[in-house]
């Protein structure tokens, strides 16, 4: 598991969340607007040396905490997103699946 080193933010300027570790970016979550205006999520990276340490949840929690603070409204496309929000509630996040 990540140390406390571990951060979670919101890079709008490159459209994702991103996991850092230490300072160092260890992987993302793409997000992009559309024209609904919910928050779209396609696809999740962890680079490959990070792998292992959970990052991915902890990356995708921090994310859907920081979307439900919005107020914003999630569009999960991506498996991990996916299969994060089918484990855990995450209050005040409003999700509209596709099918």
């Amino acid at each position: 598991m990540a140390d406390s080193e571990t951060a979670v933010s919101r890079d709008d300027a490159n459209g994702r969340y991103v996991i850092t570790v230490g300072g160092e970016l260890a992987g993302y979550t793409q997000i992009s607007t559309d024209a609904a205006g919910r928050l779209v999520m396609p696809h999740t990276v962890i680079i490959p040396s990070f792998r292992g340490q959970g990052l991915a949840g902890m990356l995708v929690s921090g994310a859907m905490a920081d979307v439900a603070a919005r107020g914003e409204t999630v569009v999960p496309l991506c498996p991990v997103v996916q299969k994060y929000l089918h484990e855990h509630d995450v209050d005040g996040l409003t999700v509209e699946w596709t099918g």
